[in-house]
């Protein structure tokens, strides 16, 4: 069973394919894109004992030699360091500009590699092979690289589009159930932001989804792909429509910088969170009723996710240090925060029209629910 969802970017084309056994038969897969049949891997220390050896079997099958780079798992290799050892490693193995780097991991690596490749020798291809829920369905498509820095995440980058991605859905069999989980936050934002019948499909699909149930699988990864797809087309460099895909993230990012870019909180948990406070907020503000908050927080809760600030163990800052955080975000502009609301399931919309006293009041109340 295979999916393809085609991103039809003008001159930069590629495919996502979906479905089981694709690191295995990733060859095949790869090499009408190569030059010469060699290609460089950058993954991760908790990816590469899954994964590292079936790809090399896989592009060794047709002929394609393999050379490997591991760096440490975990959002902090998101920075200078081990983006710089991954760029001087590339040019340690003679990486050419006609040259193919894959990058096999979840979102951190996908992350760090696409944005070596858009800087090395201005540019050279790379593939995702994304082994994470979370990487499937949000980072490896639509072409934002970059790296996270002390003032905030991902504020270094570039966009730049892979030329392929392979999200194999056999993959998210060796995922621990927390880390799958942070993964459905991403996918369960589809549906809150613009698509209240996917929404509707995941209150009934969830748990089998959660379970294991491949076919479930690979039709959240596909309808999820396809969403961001779709915008992605309408708005590359997020100018406009691109930004609803930051639903919750605003909360998010100024989460994670509170607790240190570390494991107290997934990215995914923080954008469940997030979304879950995005909704809040938009009730508040008599955008949407009181009853979508509390169907967003039940199907979270339900699926075992985050909801709360009390979900995150250990102390957070107080409201107005969460504000200021909230303030380094990349969607800032003219000093105003860009929030991704709602008028109801499914109906998000972007506005920097939100009383900066609203946003302090719905923090302080959370964090009192501690």
């Amino acid at each position: 069973m295979l999916e393809v969802v085609h991103v039809p970017l003008e001159g930069r084309e590629y495919d996502v394919r979906i479905g089981p056994g694709l690191i295995a038969r990733a060859g095949a897969e790869i090499a009408p894109l190569l030059a010469r049949p060699r290609v460089a891997v950058v993954t991760e220390s908790n990816v590469a004992p899954l994964h590292l050896e079936t790809l090399r079997q896989g592009l060794s099958a047709q002929g394609i030699e393999m050379v490997a780079l591991e760096l440490p798992a975990g959002e902090s290799t998101k920075a200078w360091p081990e983006f710089t050892c991954c760029v001087e490693w590339l040019l340690e193995q003679k990486i050419e500009r006609r040259d193919v780097v894959i990058a096999l991991g979840g979102g951190v690596v996908g992350d760090l590699v696409g944005f070596a490749a858009a800087v090395l020798r201005r540019g050279i291809r790379f593939v995702q092979i994304p082994t994470s829920l979370l990487a499937q369905v949000d980072s490896s498509v639509g072409g934002k690289t970059g790296i996270n820095a002390p003032q905030g995440k991902n504020l270094i980058g570039a966009f730049h589009q892979p030329a392929l991605v392979l999200a194999d859905i056999d993959a998210l069999n060796t995922m621990p159930r927390r880390d799958f989980l942070s993964g459905y936050g991403e996918v369960v934002k589809y549906g809150m932001l613009g698509d209240a019948e996917f929404f509707a499909w995941l209150e009934k699909n969830g748990p089998a989804l959660l379970n294991g149930d491949q076919a479930a699988r690979i039709e959240a990864v596909r309808r999820s792909v396809q969403m961001k797809a779709d915008i992605v087309l309408r708005d590359e460099t997020e100018q406009g429509d691109r930004a609803l895909l930051n639903l919750g993230h605003t909360f998010c990012h100024a989460l994670e910088a509170a607790t240190g870019f570390s494991d107290r909180l997934l990215h995914g948990e923080g954008v469940a969170v997030g979304c879950a406070l995005a909704f809040e907020l938009s009730s508040r503000l008599a955008l949407c009723s009181q009853e979508d908050p509390s169907r967003v927080r039940a199907h979270l809760s339900e699926m075992g996710m985050k909801v709360d600030l009390s979900d995150i163990e250990g102390d957070l800052p107080d409201a107005k240090a969460l504000l200021a955080l909230m303030g380094q975000d990349k969607k800032v502009i003219d000093g105003q925060l860009r929030f991704i609301l709602a008028r109801g399931i499914g109906e998000a919309f972007v506005t920097s029209d939100v009383p900066k006293e609203t946003v302090l009041t719905l923090l302080q109340d959370a964090l009192a629910a501690r």
